[in-house]
């Protein structure tokens, strides 16, 4: 359960971010609620994986995962571009991610 709880809060935390993007600072009700109920339902399940996980690795695989969701709604919703540097860049992200649930042991308590 504690890798669907961080994934859950990883989804939210992108929902949340990505309605950020459509509230235009915080001018539009429906956008701007949904900002603060995606966070709020982020740190909730963020704090249920940290009775399991360490702190520094659910945050690690946490902001990672979402840069890269992020990224890919920036490109594929709103039309941002991304150059070489910043998909070399996520790639790493990804592989960092991989590196942590592959071979460490620090996963757990």
């Amino acid at each position: 359960m504690t890798y669907f709880y961080l994934l859950l809060a990883i989804v939210m935390e992108t929902i949340g971010t990505t309605a950020l993007q459509a509230s235009q600072q915080f001018t539009r009700t429906g956008p701007s609620a949904i900002v603060v109920i995606g966070y709020a339902a982020s740190f909730y399940l963020l704090s249920l994986t940290l009775k399991v996980m360490p702190v520094g690795i659910v945050y690690a695989v946490w902001s990672g995962l979402g840069i890269v969701m992020i990224a890919a709604i920036g490109y594929f919703v709103y039309g941002q571009k991304l150059d070489m540097p910043a998909i070399l860049g996520m790639v790493l992200i990804l592989a960092g991610v991989g590196t942590i649930h592959l071979f460490s042991g620090s996963t757990t308590h």
